[in-house]
């Protein structure tokens, strides 16, 4: 893991970043979204504490025709709503009553597509995570999995809704490039209950990054 530490060497980073636009997240192909995520940097800022990773494994979500999305079928409830949203929203549901999911929307308005984030590399604001997670040492569990990754970067459902074209959360482009031979392509974990959809080969990974979550 290579952190960011150093107010100087954080500006110098920050200024650098290219942040993604709306119409990255517009595009109709959740896809090519999902995958394109896979390097990007996430950044978030609450209560003056700054913190950012590398996303290294994301799952698509392709809306209503997508059993294991939570609009198939066109369902809209109180929950799901925001998946209508226009692309460059965040989407953050509580799984199991603890663990927070974040997710962003994809997309135009009325059409529910959705990028999980299921795990990151820690590059900036790495005491902060820990605190978080209520750890003294940090290790690849702490980004490792959708969950853990929420706790860490502060992600809650109380920020569902956000906008991720102002500066509470935002993704943007750092430079780092990713080699298609190094994404990796499978079934989506935890979505038993989507049948046929389950085997969809819409999660997509990192080759040999440690914090990618799920089996070896």
């Amino acid at each position: 893991m290579i952190t960011i530490t150093g107010k100087k060497d954080v500006q110098r980073y920050l200024q650098k970043l290219n942040r993604l636009n709306e119409v990255f997240y517009c595009r109709p192909d959740v896809i090519s979204i999902a995958k394109e995520l896979l390097g990007k940097v996430l950044v978030t800022q609450f209560d003056n504490k700054l913190t950012a990773a590398r996303i290294v494994e994301t799952e698509a979500y392709n809306g209503i025709v997508d059993k294991a999305s939570h609009a198939y079928g066109g369902r809209r409830t109180k929950r799901t709503e925001i998946m209508y949203a226009n692309g460059g929203t965040a989407y953050i549901y509580l799984c199991y009553g603890i663990h927070h999911l974040f997710n962003i929307v994809t997309n135009n308005i009325d059409i529910p597509h959705a990028v999980l984030i299921r795990a990151a590399e820690p590059l900036l604001g790495i005491e902060y995570m820990l605190q978080r997670a209520k750890k003294n040492k940090s290790d690849a569990t702490i980004t490792k999995g959708p969950g853990n990754f929420s706790k860490a970067m502060g992600l809650q459902t109380v920020h569902s809704g956000i906008t991720l074209l102002e500066d509470k959360i935002y993704c943007a482009d750092d430079g780092f490039k990713v080699k298609q031979k190094n994404i990796i392509a499978g079934a989506r974990i935890g979505v038993a209950y989507a049948q046929e959809d389950a085997l969809l080969p819409y999660r997509f990974y990192l080759a040999g990054n440690i914090y990618v979550s799920g089996k070896k």
